[in-house]
């Protein structure tokens, strides 16, 4: 049988058993609609209910009713940059993020530049941060919300939250950040970090796709921006209840936090393990983002004088599974924009691929991946030889 190795848990994982056992009885055993009075609805509110404890104790929310569900990571993003600029542009109509978000952030950017808002768009440095600095100079009077990513999806750097979210309140700025690969990942306490919005996703934890969430500080003024019944998610958000991914997103966020520490010592390993078998033997490569300030899970390398594209489909034929950025970007033969606004040149960039891993990977894996990497490079770089010392 033919192995098969994935390593692109950033863009998807599977389904746990803890989390699929939690969602079986909602298809066919507690399938009413938690929107109606009766008692199968009452029984799917309380599934409801029991998830949106689980996320507020995860990230340490005052209360379970500021947690929102959504259909996911997308909608949480743009909610939250559409919904609290529109409900607060008579204060104001400028709104900063950066260069390296997710596109369910910038185009959702986009859409309000489209409307007469105005956005600063903040560059980050050689590792992926922003400047705490070019932030403070980037506000003004007319500005309602600063909107920073906790994890980076395509290089794993973790911002300065913390840091940020009390710069936005000191100037009385709405905080956003998109913590979509950070929950299980980074330790997450929204009141500590001051943080006014937070939006998740389900299966980037070993939970169902379809379903996310957005925390929403009681007294943050946010408008909706889907419309329907005006009995769901408190009026905040129409649609009815995705009853059995909420149960499993509610799951899957408790036993990611019950595992982050753990988890985090086996990921740290993995990743410095196929670093030196990597560094052994393949040359004229460089690791993408912060060497410190990241997350263990994502790893961003650049080869040298091949397309990262090339490197992708060869290593599939081997089973092994990567990206060359998000997954929503990734039929794009456009150079990362993430690597760009990093400054890492674009003939660079195009050799870039994303390996993200997963726990259930072991070190007789990563002697495989990287000996199939060792393949690839070599065949490539026959084709298009590299100049040595250009790298």
């Amino acid at each position: 049988m033919e192995r098969k190795i994935y390593l692109d848990n950033a863009s998807t994982t599977y389904v746990s058993n803890e989390v699929l056992h939690e969602m079986m009885p909602c298809f066919n055993t507690i399938y009413g609609n938690a929107g109606s009075l009766h008692s199968y609805g009452r029984e799917a509110m309380a599934i409801v209910d029991r998830a949106r404890d689980r996320i507020k104790e995860a990230i340490n929310a005052n209360k379970a009713n500021e947690i929102y569900f959504t259909n996911g990571g997308t909608e949480s993003d743009n909610w939250a940059i559409l919904g609290v600029a529109r409900a607060n542009a008579n204060k104001g109509k400028h709104i900063i993020t950066s260069q390296i978000e997710h596109h369910a952030i910038l185009h959702a950017c986009e859409q309000l530049e489209r409307e007469g808002f105005e956005v600063t768009y903040l560059p980050v440095d050689s590792n992926g941060l922003v400047s705490l600095p070019e932030l403070l100079h980037a506000i003004r009077k007319d500005t309602t919300l600063i909107s920073i990513m906790t994890v980076n999806n395509e290089v794993g750097t973790i911002q300065n939250i913390k840091a940020i979210a009390k710069i936005a309140h000191d100037y009385g700025i709405y905080f956003h950040t998109d913590a979509v690969q950070a929950i299980g990942h980074v330790k997450i306490d929204v009141q500590d970090m001051e943080i006014d919005l937070l939006s998740m996703s389900s299966h980037k934890i070993h939970g169902p796709k379809g379903v996310g969430a957005l925390y929403v500080k009681n007294g943050v003024r946010i408008d909706p921006i889907l419309f329907g019944g005006n009995n769901q998610e408190r009026g905040k958000r129409a649609g009815t209840e995705n009853v059995p991914g909420i149960a499993g997103f509610g799951k899957a966020v408790e036993i990611a936090v019950r595992n982050q520490i753990v988890n985090n010592k086996k990921l740290k390993s993995i990743r410095e393990y196929f670093l030196e078998k990597l560094t052994e033997k393949v040359d004229y490569f460089q690791v993408n983002g912060h060497p410190h300030q990241k997350s263990n899970a994502i790893l961003n390398l650049s080869f040298y004088g091949i397309e990262g594209e090339s490197i992708l489909m060869l290593l599939d034929l081997s089973g092994i599974c990567v990206s060359t950025a998000s997954a929503c970007t990734s039929k794009s033969l456009l150079p990362s924009h993430v690597l760009k606004a990093m400054g890492i040149p674009d003939e660079i960039a195009q050799g870039s691929i994303r390996i993200s891993f997963g726990t259930n990977i072991s070190k007789m894996d990563v002697d495989y991946v990287v000996d199939e990497i060792q393949k690839v490079v070599a065949k490539l770089r026959a084709i298009s030889p590299i100049q040595a010392g250009r790298f």
